[in-house]
């Protein structure tokens, strides 16, 4: 019989992972080990010019030489080698080595028993009584053929090594990055995000005062599903229901449910992805799934449908898909059948999240759909949606509980709500969703009111402009304020609309070498340090001749442009002037005069530096506009407070110098008072 250690080759990447080393270093063992007593293992076969070294010697010479740093090498070793095929033939791809191994994992939870030292027909007769419809194993199993046995021998010893079955089986799919898994790879989801969406899942299916029942319509998810089982499984039992589609990423979910020993049964779905599920049930989903990893927008939207179209009042479910999908600006046909989902009255949570959470896509942020009971005694008009904005905020322990606090709390009905202090969600009226064009997340709450703090905040204009008492001629230089109409202004827009819009255009920083800067006279320079700090950062310049002959890419700044940065935190100015180069990090969003679309340059300053350190998405950054009548005298308000800030600041130094004059010179003995110096009006010239 084949043994198991001639089935197994790795490649020197294999190598480099298994010994948990980067992969020059395998290189360099390879290298310096060719004339010492103990060389490395030489290739034992090649595949399309790549060379294949046989597992056992591998880990022999890692455990004898003491290389890498797992010193569970020799027991990890088929995680990350690929099987090998009957002699004369090509070693096999990873994908049929993960297959067969999970595929046995599930066979030995099954029966019970070790599946080493079985014969291949053993083996198949009794993957063929586990699996009679062959829905997650058999074919499997059946595809390793020859090399079925020593497979087997290896997978009890991984059991053995990770202490269970189920173990073994999580082991081998966190490797999801592996050639040829590139469907697990694509869609998985980070610790903190599965453990939101299942404790979020399992709050909602506590309410229901009946059986725990989970249901994932997806095709091929079981991540979800597992971290409830992890979170909650030993505390009350749980069935879970899992779609009985075809093909490897639904098999592989089968596997692993079979294997961590669920209770699990298929549900049903046909050709267009409709199903149905009776009585008290949570939905949980997650997309793309690993099935169907390209899913586009529509695609997500219509299937998240499905789950809408067969809910009733005593379902609930949790969606977690990309941001852009679920709660950003949408247009055309998708944006028409996310309206529809909102019509439907069933969307009472929409959440938000953090860049992050999906390992491929590190840079997308992802956000949660909850869905539940429609109240379809209540005008569609009077409904509402709890929305929270969280792209900033950490997962962190209390945020996550406050976070499901508050969309259980979502759930219940007016009186539920006013019950509840929400942390993190605000309700939203599903009229003004559905009116809106842009995020979700970032509309109007219901039943939001300005007149209150409108006419607080004229009151405090008017008392403020008594106490400054400016020095000018005309204390009253500043416009009247009175509380304005509510609703009647332009809401937030996000920076990608209004670049889209064309009322904002982006023009990048250009990189300029320190050695053609100076600090007398040319271009002003304004970078992050001038950001970061603008009162007193020492100036820098650069001559226009050598600005315009060695950086002919580069453009100046025109007046009223908003120069900004997102690093080590968001920070803005407005550029008066204009006539300035912008360096690298720093950046510039300008204005259209001809089209403003209600922005006002200080505004738009003001919200980027009031925006939280963390927050560097700075497409999604949205900016206060104010009415068309509104603008020319908010300019020249916000102008004269800048001059009088200025000229505060001057005689804040000037003050503070004559300080220090007067300190150092008495002390020191070249200065002697000889009549009261008044502070609040000093007199011009010293004698």
């Amino acid at each position: 019989m084949e043994t198991f250690t001639e089935t197994l080759r790795m490649t020197l990447s294999d190598v480099a992972a298994l010994a948990q080393v980067k992969r020059p270093v395998v290189s360099m063992w390879r290298k310096r080990s060719s004339g010492g007593p103990l060389p490395f293992p030489t290739a034992a076969a090649h595949m399309n010019g790549v060379e294949l070294f046989d597992a056992d010697h591998i880990t022999a010479w890692l455990q004898a030489t003491g290389r890498g740093n797992n010193p569970e090498a020799r027991n990890d070793v088929a995680v990350f080698a690929r099987l090998a095929g009957p002699p004369g033939e090509l070693p096999r791809d990873s994908r049929q080595t993960f297959e067969g191994l999970t595929a046995l994992l599930a066979l030995k939870v099954i029966t019970g028993q070790a599946v080493g030292g079985s014969t291949a027909t053993d083996l198949l007769d009794a993957a063929d009584e586990a699996d009679p419809d062959d829905l997650f194993l058999y074919s499997e199993l059946e595809a390793l053929g020859s090399a079925l046995s020593g497979l087997a021998s290896f997978a009890d010893r991984l059991a053995d090594s990770a202490f269970s079955a189920p173990a073994a089986f999580e082991k081998l799919l966190a490797h999801r990055f592996k050639e040829g898994l590139r469907e697990q790879s694509d869609t998985a989801l980070t610790d903190e995000a599965l453990k939101l969406v299942g404790a979020t899942a399992m709050e909602l299916a506590s309410t229901l005062d009946s059986r725990l029942l989970f249901v994932d319509s997806t095709p091929g998810g079981s991540d979800v599903m597992l971290s409830i089982v992890e979170q909650f499984g030993e505390s009350r039992p749980i069935t879970l229901l899992a779609a009985d589609h075809h093909g490897s990423a639904s098999r592989v979910a089968r596997r692993r449910l079979a294997v961590h020993g669920t209770d699990s049964s298929p549900v049903k779905i046909d050709a267009k992805g409709a199903f149905a599920v009776s009585g008290p049930a949570v939905h949980v989903a997650q997309y793309p799934a690993p099935g169907n990893p390209a899913l586009d927008t529509t695609g997500i939207l219509n299937s998240i449908e499905n789950i809408v179209l067969q809910m009733d009042d005593s379902q609930r479910a949790v969606v977690i898909a990309p941001a852009r999908v679920l709660c950003d600006a949408l247009a055309g046909e998708a944006g028409n059948l996310r309206s529809d989902l909102l019509r439907s009255g069933r969307v009472r949570a929409i959440v938000r999240l953090q860049p992050g959470l999906l390992r491929a896509k590190p840079r997308e942020p992802q956000a949660l759909w909850v869905l539940g009971p429609s109240f379809a005694d209540v005008p569609i008009a009077e409904r509402w949606t709890s929305v929270a904005d969280l792209s900033t905020t950490p997962l962190t322990l209390d945020v996550s509980q406050d976070l499901i606090s508050d969309v259980v709390a979502s759930m219940g009905n007016r009186a539920t709500i006013r019950a509840h202090s929400f942390r993190f969600t605000r309700l939203v009226q599903a009229r003004v969703l559905l009116a809106g064009k842009g995020s979700l997340v970032n509309v109007p709450p219901a039943g939001s009111s300005t007149t209150a703090g409108g006419a607080e905040s004229a009151l405090r204009v008017e008392e403020l402009v008594r106490l400054l008492s400016f020095r000018t001629s005309a204390p009253s230089g500043l416009p009247g304020v009175q509380p304005a109409v509510p609703g009647t202004g332009p809401r937030p827009t996000s920076t990608q609309e209004l670049l889209t819009a064309g009322n904002l255009k982006y023009v990048k920083g250009i990189r300029i070498e320190e050695t053609d800067l100076n600090r007398k006279a040319g271009s002003r320079i304004l970078g992050r340090e001038e950001l970061m700090d603008p009162h007193n950062t020492e100036p820098r310049f650069i001559t226009l001749l050598d600005f315009a002959a060695k950086y002919p890419a580069g453009r100046l700044t025109e007046p009223g442009d908003v120069v900004f940065c997102t690093s080590p935190r968001p920070a803005a100015m407005v550029d008066a002037e204009g006539g300035a180069v912008v360096v690298f990090p720093a950046r510039i969003l300008r204005i259209d005069r001809g089209d403003p679309g209600g922005l006002v340059p200080d505004v738009v300053a003001t919200d980027i530096s009031s925006r939280p350190p963390a927050d560097k998405t700075w497409r999604n950054w949205r900016f206060r506009r104010a009415p068309e009548v509104q603008r020319q005298p908010l300019s020249n308000a916000l102008a004269r407070l800048q001059h009088e800030q200025a000229e505060a600041r001057q005689r804040l130094n000037r003050l503070e110098e004559l300080a220090t004059l007067i300190t150092d010179g008495v002390a020191g003995g070249s200065l002697t008072l000889t009549d009261p110096i008044s502070i609040a009006a000093p007199a011009e010239g010293t004698s």
